[in-house]
């Protein structure tokens, strides 16, 4: 009975993972606002979402240093796009079944444009 009822739960949480990443459909290129930071090495920083997103990000084409302390909203291209879409798939699936109460994300992304909104970031 308890097999029965655990391979019943194992495919239902396996249709809402699949049901979620056919309705969301997420781009390889995201645009996220928010504070620009320097990160651990000379040609890393971090950007801190509006959202809650932390990203460490690295550019070829834009100079971010230039950015530091400053809200920008960026775009770019997401680092290893399809894992990264399915985690958040999972992370939205648990929270949305009470399993986890937040789903902030995480990544690592090429940044290919800046635009500054604000020469400060918010306290």
């Amino acid at each position: 009975m308890k097999m029965k009822f655990s391979n019943l739960l194992l495919c239902l949480i396996l249709a809402a993972v699949s049901t979620s990443a056919l309705a969301k459909s997420k781009s390889d290129v995201r645009d996220v606002t928010g504070c620009l930071s320097k990160g651990d090495s000379a040609d890393e920083f971090l950007l801190t979402g509006n959202d809650g997103s932390t990203w460490e990000v690295r550019s070829s084409r834009v100079v971010l240093a230039n950015h530091v302390g400053h809200t920008v909203t960026a775009t770019g291209v997401v680092s290893n796009a399809k894992m990264h879409n399915l985690k958040e798939d999972a992370k939205d699936v648990a929270k949305d079944s009470g399993m986890k109460k937040g789903n902030s994300e995480y990544g690592h992304m090429k940044i290919t444009e800046v635009k500054m909104v604000s020469d400060s970031c918010p306290k």
